[in-house]
């Protein structure tokens, strides 16, 4: 036969929850409140997340890459082959 564990009943403990960062993905111009990162797809409701040097809609899987980062060695490089 099994050993009954001990249930405690009662009130739960009171855990607070992450705000939300929706004042991120809007810009202040003035009087005017202009969405920034908008799926150019989906429309006007839905954002473009921003990770890793893309953006990214999570409902259509719209992407779009920034520029490349290049290393101060490769930059260098092409100034010299530039020269020459």
């Amino acid at each position: 036969m099994g050993v009954k564990k001990s249930v405690k009943k009662g009130k739960k403990v009171h855990k607070n929850k992450k705000t939300s960062k929706k004042y991120t993905k809007y810009k202040i111009e003035g009087d005017k409140i202009t969405r920034e990162r908008t799926c150019p797809r989906c429309g006007p409701g839905i954002f473009l997340m921003n990770s890793q040097g893309r953006m990214y809609c999570g409902n259509c899987h719209y992407s779009e890459f920034g520029p490349k980062e290049v290393s101060s060695g490769e930059v260098k490089a092409v100034e010299e082959e530039k020269k020459e």
